[in-house]
């Protein structure tokens, strides 16, 4: 197998007998160059095959059209729907992507991701790990000093920061008045791992909407639909008079489907669920799921559009100050899962 070696600017700017600067200015459209020297130098172009380095041209227009994303996790519903959002916003503005996969979300090794993202000179960084524990406390202490701007993909209301929010504990209130509005008494709830902010704060949207109630239960679960069906049989040993369930996401709501199969216990009649996602086959879970929708693809799209905004006002010289933060409202999906037949 033969190996081609690659083209060089100094080669096109031999043959064409000019100078490599006149290769660059035919290369970047430039006015200040001939017409006929312009013809001769893309002859020469094509004739070689030569591609400019993608690298080397960022340099020269001291921008890359490239922004880096942080996301962990791609095969999870959330970091998709937001990507997508990502990519649909950036191909509109003439950008194009760098993803950084993390698989170890929980760490705080911010300065090390970002190093290396900043290393490929992005002209700017959407920050979109989830809130786990404290591995954001480097990012925001450091993100204003970076050469690059930041924009930073919440899980909850975020003041202050360059951040695309959404809300949440919001959801957690909408998902568990619905429970309450069915005429549902007796309420449960499988969490995700409550290390994740996103967990916590569906917790605090259940709580807010249970101040006056004392009947309810708790069970922690880690998002797979195996933690569902177990937190289910272990809230109904604990509490007999469980009569409904808000769970945290909607694959462990498969997993509560199961169990409630497994213990005869009829849905909605019986037990009434709630999750949390919308994933598309929540539709097609038997009984249709009941579950809460964020707009995570807007949340996505309007990250970018942000973060373009941040990127121009900084080339211009103008500090864009956060002082309005976007904070994407939930809706409430209903389906027959939650739909108790009252009186």
């Amino acid at each position: 197998m033969s190996v081609h070696k690659q083209v060089t600017i100094r080669q096109v700017a031999q043959q064409a007998g000019v100078s490599t600067q006149t290769v660059s200015r035919v290369l970047n459209n430039r006015p200040d160059v001939a017409a006929e020297t312009r013809e001769l130098v893309q002859q020469i172009i094509d004739q070689l095959g030569y591609k400019p380095s993608a690298l080397a041209r960022s340099l020269i227009r001291q921008r890359s059209l490239t922004l880096g994303v942080v996301i962990a996790e791609l095969g999870q519903y959330g970091p998709m729907r937001r990507l997508l959002g990502m990519e649909q916003a950036a191909t509109e503005y003439g950008y194009r992507l760098h993803l950084s996969l993390v698989h170890q979300p929980e760490a705080d090794n911010s300065d090390q991701i970002l190093g290396e993202l900043l290393a490929w000179h992005v002209d700017g960084i959407i920050w979109a790990i989830p809130e786990i524990g404290h591995n954001r406390i480097w990012l925001q202490r450091k993100a204003s000093q970076l050469p690059a701007p930041v924009v930073l993909i919440c899980e909850q209301p975020l003041y202050n920061e360059h951040a695309v929010s959404i809300d949440n504990r919001a959801g957690g209130l909408l998902a568990t008045q619905h429970l309450l509005a069915q005429g549902y008494q007796h309420l449960g709830i499988i969490t995700g791992p409550l290390s994740w902010v996103a967990a916590q704060q569906r917790l605090l949207g259940w709580q807010d909407a249970l101040t006056s109630y004392q009947n309810w239960q708790i069970f922690e679960g880690d998002w797979s639909s195996a933690s569902g069906e177990q937190g289910l049989h272990q809230l109904c040993q604990q509490y007999p008079e469980l009569d409904a369930v808000f769970v945290s996401n909607d694959q462990m709501a498969l997993g509560v489907l199961q169990a409630a199969r497994q213990l005869g216990l009829r849905v909605p009649e019986d037990l009434g669920i709630v999750g949390f996602d919308n994933i598309p086959e929540a539709a097609y879970f038997a009984p249709p799921l009941t579950t809460i929708r964020h707009k995570l693809t807007d949340q996505g799209r309007i990250g970018v559009q942000r973060l373009i905004e941040m990127i121009d006002a900084r080339r211009n010289g103008i500090s864009l100050s956060p002082t309005v933060t976007p904070i994407l409202q939930p809706e409430l999906v209903i389906r027959k899962s939650a739909t108790k037949n009252i009186g």
